[in-house]
């Protein structure tokens, strides 16, 4: 067994690397396992449980991260690996609570911060960010999403109860979400101008409510039925008002950030039953 404080010695330093180990013997601690089989010091590989880049497949079933390096295995156990030096070092900025609600909180989620984390890590998602640094400390479950070059309202439920329910309110389209646009040129369609394109074979609905038009550029209040990938993006660009900032359905030389903005949200709380609404910086 290797010795707790040994390392392999790392000739040239690993950029990238995914690997599985299955445990030969029962008890071994995983980083342990992992230092074995790996080229990467203990001290990265602790870093890469920390952040979210180490997988357990339990022998009876079940996948999860695994966190702490001292975990003992059963004897069939794998470990996935997935590491990558450049995720490793990166940085997300903090999100702005707007409501906490003890069952489910309300947060403003800044641009390049993930809604959720990849097999590599997940220390840059808003999920894992409010997980460790929210207290009192609670679960956290994801029921929504929002792109990550996009900033806004994002809802977490604090229990799988909470969380089913705000679910079923986005699947039935009970949660009015209203988003600041800014697109290039100047807007002068009829309002309200409804969006019925479909997105990748399903159906997808946006509302243009207001326009405040300038000569180069536009402020747009759009209004989401459905939740399609990067619904309001691809629906303004296929009319020909791609929003400043947006790289992929816009200029591709474009600079600075994306301007789009989750900027309300407003439903039934499923806790209360009372109608509740929510905006940026009202905590």
């Amino acid at each position: 067994m290797v010795k707790e404080d040994s390392d392999p010695v790392e000739a040239k330093p690993v950029q990238r690397l995914e690997q599985s180990v299955e445990a030969g013997e029962e008890g071994i601690k995983a980083i342990d396992l992992l230092a074995q089989a790996v080229p990467l010091s203990r001290q990265k590989l602790k870093q890469a449980m920390d952040k979210g880049g180490v997988w357990l497949k339990k022998v009876r079933g079940g996948r999860r991260r695994l966190r702490r390096a001292k975990t003992l295995l059963q004897k069939g156990d794998v470990l996935e690996l997935h590491y990558d030096a450049f995720i490793m070092a990166s940085e997300a900025p903090a999100p702005e609570l707007v409501a906490d609600k003890n069952a489910y909180s309300v947060w403003f989620k800044p641009e390049n911060m993930l809604s959720q984390g990849s097999k590599f890590a997940d220390h840059c998602a808003i999920t894992r960010w409010v997980e460790k640094n929210h207290t009192p400390r609670r679960a956290v479950y994801l029921v929504h999403r929002l792109d990550r070059a996009a900033s806004g309202l994002m809802l977490l439920a604090h229990d799988q109860k909470t969380a089913a329910k705000l679910s079923k309110l986005f699947s039935a389209r009970r949660i009015q979400k209203r988003y600041r646009v800014v697109v290039k040129g100047r807007f002068e369609e009829d309002l309200p101008l409804q969006i019925t394109t479909p997105l990748d074979g399903k159906a997808a609905e946006s509302s243009v409510l207001s326009a405040c038009s300038g000569e180069t550029q536009s402020e747009l209040v759009v209004e989401i039925k459905t939740g399609r990938k990067h619904q309001i993006r691809r629906h303004l660009s296929e009319l020909g008002w791609p929003v400043l900032g947006d790289k992929l359905y816009g200029e591709k030389s474009t600079q600075g950030s994306l301007m789009l903005k989750a900027d309300y949200l407003s439903f039934v709380c499923p806790v209360s039953g009372v109608p509740v609404s929510y905006k940026p910086g009202e905590s």
